[in-house]
């Protein structure tokens, strides 16, 4: 009489059978189309899913020099390509965060280490945009090399509904109530934030001006200060433009730029440090201020959800980006879906040589699913990956051993099962769904 599956794993089990082959037999009985989160095994945590939502790499500013020159007394530098494009040596820099994700993949055993078996496995979705396309490429070239991974996207320069729902009128905000929304964050705007970063003023002034005159000053305002216009809502001058300007001096550091490409000579990681508060200022109370940030993220995060429920449901979930059986989901976007996603869940992370909660180029929101060892359910641990300001500037090789900055990220209501794990599937769940705005999802994914 034949055995059945479960009569097989208890009859070896009670005789002793090393706990290797326990977990290969636990592995056996979770068969496709099982939820593989309802195993149990006394093994180390398994690593089952990820996904990588990740900014693309450094670009070209932009706005173009013409429009850059008039806050400068000399000319900002040529970058011999068009404004917002991915550069070579972003793309290299991209291409290096592959191989450390390769890496620290195949190490937990989700990914083999070489070779092409894992291309059905992996599943890369890009925005429109030249930048997160070639970044998307870059990714499929380095995570698995010599295989050919397909990047999934709109047609290039089209709008996207994942990374920018206003565009194409999916997510319709009140501007009103948002532009409300971040006044009411700025306490003592005519004294406070004005006081606390007239330094960096001063500091992104010095660097602009030199011994000259431009033809636009930067200086500190008087007040900060939001008004609706006619497409959305923007922060009076100079806090915007400072903002663009401090991000483009950051490009020019990261791309590694010499003499007076960078910053006319008179910029180095102190100075540059103290100009981003600005620029982290401006995208805190424009992307992360939560009315903004649902409008804005709400449709990529519950697509996102989507493909988590059918990598541990085992089945085709309707909205998932990927398909069954995906291992690994990236999505190649920008700064601004990081930040949409972040002020939506109330994420907040520091890393080394950073603003708080800075979306530097190639920086990457990271949701992974483990099985824990003796527990019917998964949980969810979420982390924030960026390479230093140096290790970008440099094009250092990553490994294991020589890793980017990283960092686990708290989600608020959704605490750790213990100290080294994340929190509970359902209870990730259950707070995701909360923070998704339906009125601003459409529940058919853009993937093609």
């Amino acid at each position: 009489m034949r055995m059945t599956r479960l009569a097989i794993f208890s009859h070896l089990f009670s005789r002793g059978i090393q706990s290797a082959v326990s977990r290969l037999l636990v592995l056996f009985l979770c068969s496709a189309g099982a939820n593989f989160c309802a195993a149990r095994a006394s093994a180390p945590p398994t690593l089952r899913y990820v996904v990588i939502i990740t900014r693309h790499g450094v670009r070209s500013p932009t706005w173009k020099n013409e429009r850059l020159n008039q806050y400068s007394t000399e000319p900002w530098p040529q970058w011999g390509i068009p404004p917002g494009n991915l550069t070579s040596h972003g793309r290299a820099l991209i291409q290096l965060m592959a191989a450390y994700y390769r890496a620290w993949l195949s190490g937990q055993g989700l990914l083999h280490q070489q070779g092409c078996v894992d291309v059905s496995r992996v599943y890369i979705y890009a925005d429109t945009d030249q930048r997160t396309i070639e970044t998307g490429k870059a990714l499929a070239e380095s995570l698995l090399t010599g295989c050919t991974v397909a990047v999934h996207s709109q047609p290039l320069g089209g709008k996207d509904p994942l990374s920018d729902p206003l565009e194409v009128r999916l997510a319709k905000p009140d501007w009103e109530t948002a532009a409300q929304a971040v006044r009411e964050r700025l306490a003592d705007p005519s004294g406070r934030f004005r006081d606390l970063h007239r330094a960096a003023f001063e500091t992104l002034e010095s660097v602009l001006v030199g011994q000259g005159t431009p033809q636009q000053k930067i200086e500190p305002p008087n007040e900060i200060s939001v008004s609706v216009t006619g497409k959305g809502i923007q922060l009076n001058e100079p806090w915007s433009v400072a903002s663009t300007l401090g991000e483009d001096l950051l490009l020019e550091y990261t791309e590694g730029m010499q003499g007076k490409d960078l910053g006319w000579g008179r910029l180095d990681a102190n100075a540059l440090d103290r100009i981003l508060e600005l620029h982290a200022l401006y995208a805190d109370l424009m992307r992360r201020t939560s009315y903004l940030a649902r409008a804005r993220g709400s449709n990529l995060l519950y697509h996102v959800l989507q493909s988590m429920k059918q990598a541990v449901g085992g089945k085709a979930s309707p909205g998932a980006l990927d398909t069954p059986g995906t291992a690994v989901l990236i999505v190649s976007g920008h700064d601004t879906n990081l930040s949409n996603l972040s002020g939506m869940l109330g994420l907040s992370w520091h890393l080394p040589g950073y603003q708080p909660d800075d979306t530097p180029p190639g920086g990457a929101l990271v949701f992974s699913i483990w099985q824990q060892p003796g527990a019917a359910e998964c949980s969810v641990r979420t982390q924030y990956l960026a390479q230093t300001m140096e290790q970008m500037r440099r094009a250092t090789p990553l490994n294991l051993s020589a890793p980017p900055a990283e960092g686990d990220v708290p989600i608020p209501g959704c605490e750790p099962i213990t100290a080294t794990a994340g929190c509970s599937w359902d209870v990730f769940t259950k707070v995701i769904e909360q923070a998704i705005d339906q009125r601003f999802v459409s529940m058919e994914p853009a993937a093609n």
